[in-house]
């Protein structure tokens, strides 16, 4: 049959055309299918869901492949395993990421039938205040908005201190303010410009953990200018386990749980690639397959990393523990360069700085994208000012980026203060709130399945339906809560007691119910019995519309076609 091309101006598919065919199989002639995509991607694109009075203004620009590189770039950071491999050693290390992955398993499985259902800008968030509590919602949006926001400072910050690997001719403030309009510049122009910035970011990201682990298989076996086999050396000298604050048992143990306090804080996924579902291409197919995928692709990553730093380096070598407890700049503080200095590898190290300046920079753009589209989303149910929801004409909630860059300027605090010191306040100050997250993740998916079960909704019948419920979201709530209290659990130990840790570490943890119990008083807000919960709103009309109407985009080239099939 005979087709056309018609391109969509605006869109992610300044790359793609529509392919247009005299007759599809729900009998529209060629005119009308060509006018029903016009019309998907003129008003799904602008995505207008209406919501708690305000609308979504958003569009749908996100291919699988955006969605898919947002979700891993967002989550491999800067330096994931020193400080657990210190602490804890090699084995423990393995076995912490290992297990972690496992929740973060469940986690993912609980979001993607919700945001599959309903892709919907800031979706956990704004499904908490529906399927639980108003309050709860609230509290969850802000959680999360601080934890991302937070986050963007940081990795400014880290940013600047692995530049200064190479020199310290550019000051400080000068490096910190690029960083900040850089972010600007790429998350206000459009969406579309955000979502393949983020992809080539992140493939570096990718590309660079791959490389790290072919570097480590290779060189265990010899492959090294020392022709040195040392294999899983350090594993039996000087162990496999570290003993922490105490000897025996109990301190190998202790030394474990500080590889899985590690762990819990550096494995995510559901929640950046969730961020994306109100501005992804088709979210009905593309959502459960970006979850899948990113839960493997992170796995892989995390859990052989885990084991390659183990293998490279011993837990106690001096020139690691030098590097970390010094705060060495950039990748000198990486077991991967401490190995390679050992094995007298030359211009590696200098290739892996600048991957990890990209890595530490795709970072931070992500959480500026995923806290203003957390505000954004507050703002959509009323729960932030009305001019939050305030978009451009290329849909971005201009509002909302800008006060996230603002925070942003927290990272300015370096200037006057040490690196290290800083980076150590930005992380306290969101320990718990990734913990708080998933446990929001869990509790949600719960109260929305027994209310599918109470008004006769059969999952079944679902976009996509999850596996093992309700017991895997059992699960995920039982081991993301404890592991919310145990985070700081170092202060509680004899001697260890110190004010400032105790409060950073919990200071999400207080905050929480503080925020839930008076927006709860303030607005009198009711706990969502099952019958109550509201299942099929307008947004599901719209999903469904844009579902029927929506037409694949064929790529303009063979090598737009190449890389979306390899993350399709």
């Amino acid at each position: 049959m005979a087709s056309t091309g018609v391109e969509i101006p605006g869109s992610a598919g300044a790359d793609y055309i529509v392919h247009e065919k005299h007759q599809d199989h729900a009998g529209f002639s060629r005119e009308k299918h060509e006018e029903a995509q016009l019309q998907s991607y003129d008003s799904s694109s602008i995505n207008s869901v209406h919501a708690g009075g305000f609308y979504d203004s958003t569009h749908r620009q996100l291919r699988p492949r955006h969605i898919q590189l947002i979700g891993i770039g967002g989550t491999i950071g800067t330096a994931l395993y020193v400080h657990g491999l210190l602490n804890g050693g090699p084995a423990s290390l393995f076995m912490a990421f290992t297990i972690w992955c496992a929740f973060i398993l469940v986690v993912t499985n609980c979001m993607s039938e919700m945001v599959t259902y309903l892709p919907i800008s800031s979706p956990f968030i704004r499904f908490a205040g529906r399927y639980v509590d108003e309050a709860f919602g609230v509290a969850a949006g802000y959680n999360i908005f601080i934890f991302e926001a937070a986050l963007v400072p940081f990795e400014i910050v880290a940013c600047n201190v692995i530049i200064h690997y190479w020199s310290d001719v550019v000051p400080a403030g000068g490096i910190i303010a690029i960083v900040i309009v850089s972010y600007g510049i790429i998350n206000v122009f459009a969406v579309k410009w955000y979502g393949e910035s983020e992809f080539w970011l992140a493939m570096g990201k990718v590309l660079l953990i791959i490389g790290l682990i072919i570097f480590t298989l290779i060189a265990m076996v010899g492959g090294n200018p020392l022709h040195d086999k040392f294999g899983f050396r350090y594993w039996g000298n000087p162990g496999a386990f570290v003993e922490l604050y105490y000897e025996g048992n109990l301190g190998r143990f202790l030394g474990f749980l500080q590889c899985l306090i590690q762990a819990s804080f550096t494995i995510a996924g559901p929640d950046y690639v969730s961020m994306g579902a109100g501005e992804a291409e088709n979210p009905r197919k593309v959502m459960p397959q970006a979850y899948n995928a990113v839960f493997y692709r992170l796995t892989a990553f995390f859990v052989l990393g885990s084991l390659a730093v183990g293998i490279l380096v011993p837990h106690n070598g001096a020139e690691l523990s030098a590097a970390f407890k010094n705060g060495l700049p950039g990748a000198a503080a990486s077991p991967y360069v401490v190995a390679m200095n050992r094995l007298k590898i030359r211009v590696l190290p200098d290739i892996v700085n600048s991957m990890v300046l990209a890595s530490a920079f795709s970072a931070g753009n992500s959480y500026v994208y995923c806290a203003s589209r957390s505000l954004f989303g507050l703002a959509l149910e009323g729960k932030a000012r009305k001019f939050l929801t305030k978009c451009t004409k290329s849909g971005v909630p201009i509002y909302c980026v800008a006060v996230t860059l603002a925070i942003a300027l927290l990272s300015f605090l370096q200037v006057s203060n040490n690196a290290a010191v800083v980076l150590n306040w930005f992380v306290s100050l969101v320990t718990a709130s990734q913990l708080i997250n998933f446990s929001v993740m869990a509790f949600t998916f719960i109260a929305w399945k027994r209310a599918c079960d109470a008004q006769g909704l059969d999952r079944d019948t679902l976009p996509h339906k999850s596996f093992w419920q309700p017991f895997s979201a059992y699960y995920a709530l039982t081991g993301c809560f404890i592991m919310t209290f145990v985070g700081g659990y170092t202060v509680f130990l004899p001697g260890q007691w110190d004010v400032p840790t105790f409060l950073f570490s919990y200071l999400m943890v207080f905050l929480f119910p503080v925020i839930f119990i008076a927006w709860k008083v303030i607005k009198k807000t009711n706990w969502l019995k099952p019958h109550e919960v509201i299942l099929r709103s307008p947004e599901n009309d719209e999903i469904d519309e844009y579902t029927r109407n929506y037409v694949e985009l064929v790529p303009k080239t063979r090598w737009h076609g190449y890389v979306d099939r390899m993350f399709s």
